[in-house]
């Protein structure tokens, strides 16, 4: 069987998440985001893709989605209440009251303020909600007899989760964004050791290593505090959940401590109201938040107030966070036109920004000039600056994920190329796992593991009970060695001589030595044991529970008898002269030659049982017996150098011991056993 992975969005680039795997039969949509940096067909995934006829209700098994950011969840809506499909959509309970916010908030920036075509109205938002099932850390779901999913927190933002899915013995994880390293306001990625098939991870800073945490936030504080005390303005570009809080719990606390009076805004009521929600679902935030929660709830910031649009070209220092977080549109780009051409003004860009935005033209290099469309320009005089503080997880974030969870595959998405190429190379180099890196609308297919529940038959199960002995010879001598040798280099055989060191036991140790001597002359010791091996018949017939039983009951089963494939030989061999075994009668000269056959083959087999039972011998299912038929239909030659000294020997063994059969005719031929 084979796990089949789609990429629709996020492959060897940032934007649009969305992976649809078929696993052993079960297709999951995972995240159905829009890119922020085109405004065209690329905004969407290309849904076509999964459906030719676009029946989705059939082909999906469900949706799933991470968190609430639009480039994983922004295209939902459409997908469900445009393209029609009516399936389950799993998410936590923090995504499924934040996601409507932000749809909204993104439907009314595009088509009420830039007078966009609508993509999806608020009822559909609304109608698309009512089709989610909210899901809870660590709860294992049963979407149907088959697939299950489990959620793991994921930190990055509010309600962010890592999902793991299974269908019978295959099993995946899909990371979505997640951070290996708590913040201010949100703990560490936490995910259980399983065995994976597979691991579809982000991959946003595949080359970056961050310094200290405290490094930079001094950083920032430092640029913040030059700015304002310089009488400037400072823009801080942010998606209204996640970074915004996790600045405001930064910037708040920094205020106190230097008693600053110099106003920190929010642009618009959207972040008041996640402000709300994060003091109600104060149980995914960090431990140090939770903590303190009884005393004090650190989203109530005493130093930041709303902001209102006539207060854009207000005199004096102010601090403004406005959405969106990459100056995509919206109110952080109006701000952003009237403050960049003034050099006391600060912009700071606190996280990553796509391609194709007026954020990632800004972390590029700073420009002196914007073309906004080709009507408007803006003049860039403001200071630029540049911060690590995004929620993503950093290289050795990812490495750490992926050598702790140990998948059998690793599929790299949400990555610009170039650093995705170098992280794969690492985690097959360092890791020695295979890693992947598709572009958007390839497929990969891995190998995955498929288990049956079969029953077993009664016939089966006693066969299993069975003793199956292998005997093996060891001439004592080594066994004394071996002892001698553990002695010397103080193992479990020292005790023995350190035993016979001791007086009060001198005539017991005589007795021992007397008794270790006269085995010497026993010859090989042969070694028993019982290797029992579970050989049986998978039988699947239609209509019927698939069962595991006896090849003699399948036999029965197809009224057949049992056959064997036998392989036959005879060849010469010498003994030295017959004349000397004339005198014997024929039994007694075939008892002798097999006499010194078996020792010859019990001297080169050491690890076979050689069997003399008078008439032939047997090793394994490999017979051999002196032949006395003028004419055997089995020679190879009846041609002999020489007569007086040569017989024949006829043998036969199945082919399941052809190897163990040359091995033997190749001893015989190759030893003249004259002189034995």
């Amino acid at each position: 069987m084979t796990i089949d992975c789609l990429v629709l969005g996020a492959g060897q680039e940032v934007g649009k998440s969305c992976v649809v795997v078929t696993i052993n039969g079960k297709r999951i949509m995972f995240d159905c985001g829009m890119h922020m940096g085109y405004l065209d067909h690329r905004r969407y995934p290309d849904f076509s893709r999964i459906s030719a006829s676009r029946d989705y209700n059939t082909v999906l098994s469900c949706v799933i989605i991470t968190h609430f950011h639009l480039d994983h969840i922004g295209a939902l809506p459409y997908f469900t209440e445009v393209c029609g499909y009516n399936g389950p959509i799993y998410m936590t309970f923090p995504t499924m009251a934040l996601a409507p916010l932000m749809l909204e908030d993104y439907r009314k920036v595009m088509v009420d303020r830039r007078g966009e075509a609508e993509q999806f109205s608020n009822d559909h938002i609304m109608e698309c909600m009512k089709k989610v099932i909210p899901v809870d850390l660590k709860q294992t779901i049963q979407v149907d007899e088959d697939l299950q999913i489990r959620a793991y927190y994921a930190g990055h933002v509010l309600g962010a989760a890592m999902f793991y899915a299974k269908v019978g013995d295959a099993a995946m994880v899909y990371t979505g964004d997640y951070n290996m390293t708590p913040d201010r306001h949100l703990g560490a990625a936490q995910i259980d050791r399983m065995q994976l098939d597979l691991l579809i991870t982000e991959s946003t800073y595949a080359t970056t290593i961050r310094d200290s945490k405290y490094g930079r936030e001094r950083e920032f504080l430092k640029a913040v505090h030059n700015c304002v005390a310089s009488g400037g303005k400072v823009l801080i570009p942010t998606f209204a959940l996640g970074r915004a809080q996790e600045l405001c719990i930064l910037l708040d606390d920094y205020w106190e401590r230097m008693n600053l009076k110099i106003p920190i805004y929010f642009s618009a009521g959207l972040t008041v109201q996640a402000n709300m929600y994060y003091k109600m679902l104060i149980s995914w935030t960090s431990q140090k938040v939770k903590e303190t929660y009884t005393t004090r709830n650190a989203f109530d910031f005493k130093n930041v107030q709303k902001f209102d649009r006539s207060m854009i070209d207000a005199p004096g220092p102010c601090v403004l966070f406005a959405t969106p977080g990459m100056i995509s549109g919206g109110f952080s780009l109006e701000v952003f036109k009237r403050w960049a051409p003034s050099k006391l003004n600060l912009i700071t860009l606190p996280g990553y920004c796509v391609a194709g935005t007026i954020g990632h033209k800004l972390m590029s290099g700073k420009p002196t000039k914007i073309d906004l469309d080709k009507d408007t320009q803006i003049d860039v005089q403001c200071q630029i600056h540049q911060l690590a503080f995004s929620p993503h997880t950093d290289s050795k974030g990812i490495m750490d994920l992926v050598k702790f969870l140990s998948p059998k595959h690793v599929i790299l998405v949400h990555g610009e190329k170039p650093k995705m190429v170098t992280l794969k190379e690492r985690i097959h180099s360092e890791l020695g796992i295979p890693c992947h890196d598709p572009a958007n609308n390839e497929t990969v297919s891995i190998s995955s593991t498929l288990s049956i529940k079969a029953e077993s038959s009664s016939t089966f199960i006693q066969s299993c009970s069975t003793p199956n002995f292998k005997f093996l010879k060891r001439n004592l001598n080594d066994k004394i060695n071996s002892k001698e040798l553990s002695s010397k280099e103080g193992g479990t055989s020292s005790m023995f001589t350190r035993r016979r060191s001791n007086p009060h036991v001198k005539h017991l140790n005589r007795n021992l030595d007397e008794k270790f001597d006269s085995s010497l002359s026993c010859g090989p010791e042969l070694e028993v044991s019982d290797d029992r091996v579970n050989e049986g018949i998978l039988v699947m017939e239609k209509g019927k529970k698939t069962k595991v039983v006896h090849q003699d009951e399948l036999l029965l089963l197809l009224g057949e008898q049992e056959h064997e494939v036998r392989f036959a030989n005879c060849s010469p061999i010498y003994f030295g002269s017959l004349d000397d075994t004339h005198v014997m009668d024929c039994i007694s000269r075939k008892s002798l030659w097999l006499s010194q056959l078996s020792s010859k083959l019990s001297s080169e087999l050491s690890d076979r049982n050689v069997q003399n039972f008078g008439e032939y011998l047997q090793v394994e299912s490999f017979t051999l017996s002196i032949c006395s038929k003028e004419s055997c239909p089995y020679r190879t030659t009846n041609r002999i150098e020489n007569e007086s000294a040569a017989a024949f020997y006829c043998c036969s063994w199945l082919v399941t011991d052809e190897v163990l059969a040359w091995q033997i005719i190749s001893i015989l031929e190759k030893h003249d056993l004259s002189s034995t």
